[in-house]
């Protein structure tokens, strides 16, 4: 029960930082490659640093292991750059709402590599589709249709990416998370490191943004969710995750005095509670299996 408690309450707290990314990307002020890489940089030596003061050694690996690994990082980094160049677009708020069609991704993608997909499965999709119609429907009309839906576009590009991050993880049972991250985190630093420009060391550059995301963000809310997710059966795990689309309504609104219009709100609630049944497992016969689920955050 201890254990129980321990892994809600570092999931909760994974969900919260979560949540708060979105405004730290746009208050730096920098592009997207330039945020993503310091993140990744940052991260990178967070993680390293926890791992190397843990008891656990670095996991074994082979050249399929590496290979699977690296791939899922650049699929993990895109959904980053997706995600991120979203909320330059349309709001951190809808973003995220869009952003968690990602359990749908992962239907489709599971089911493309035979899994079967059950009636119910296939109810909630319907519903979610059901709420990215609402969402786009009522903003068409507002006479400022393209760069609204090249960030809808973008926020659902991410979510398959992130999916894919996912599926390719599922691959990964002999390596442990944070290792799995860690590599992650390098490939990303590889990847857009000729993309990177040396900033000028000066007061206006936005280092302790950049630090937070690394090390707060990356290094810190990795920890504590892979922790919970060792702990933590599915349907919490699941249900502890849309804190994070939450939070990060309320942040935008807060921080940007972004809200949601109606529709909005209708067509995102759709997407959350199609989001919280396929997750949960809800109207399913058969009771879910009690094996791991990662859950990779932004």
């Amino acid at each position: 029960m201890r254990e129980i408690q321990q892994g809600v309450w570092q999931m909760s707290l994974a969900m919260l930082i979560s949540g708060s990314i979105g405004a730290f990307v746009l208050l730096s002020g920098l592009p997207v490659t330039e945020v993503v890489f310091w993140r990744c940089l940052i991260g990178a030596i967070a993680l390293f640093l926890f791992i190397r003061f843990s008891k656990h050694p670095f996991s074994p690996l082979t050249k399929v292991t590496l290979g699977l690994a690296v791939l899922g990082g650049v699929a993990l980094v895109v959904n980053w750059l997706l995600l991120f160049a979203a909320f330059e677009r349309i709001s951190i708020g809808l973003s995220t709402v869009v952003y968690n069609t990602q359990p749908f991704m992962l239907v489709l993608m599971g089911m493309l590599l035979g899994e079967r997909v059950s009636l119910v499965k296939w109810g909630w999709l319907l519903l979610a589709f059901g709420g990215v119609v609402i969402l786009l429907s009522s903003e068409l009309t507002g006479g400022h249709e393209a760069g609204w839906l090249a960030g809808i576009g973008l926020a659902l590009a991410a979510a398959f990416f992130y999916a894919l991050t996912a599926i390719i993880t599922r691959k990964l049972k002999t390596i442990a998370p944070q290792h799995i991250a860690f590599i992650q985190v390098l490939t990303g630093v590889v990847m857009l490191l000729p993309l990177a420009q040396m900033p000028a060391f000066s007061t206006d550059f936005p280092w302790g943004i950049l630090l937070t995301l690394g090390i707060v963000h990356t290094g810190v809310m990795y920890q504590l969710l892979y922790s919970a997710i060792q702990k933590l059966p599915t349907p919490i795990i699941g249900s502890l995750s849309f804190i994070y689309p939450v939070v990060a309504l309320i942040v935008d609104n807060l921080v940007f005095n972004h809200a949601l219009s109606v529709p909005q709100l209708a067509g995102g609630a759709l997407i959350l509670l199609a989001a919280a049944g396929n997750n949960l497992g809800w109207g399913e016969k058969k009771p879910r299996q009690s094996g791991v689920q990662i859950k990779t955050a932004d």
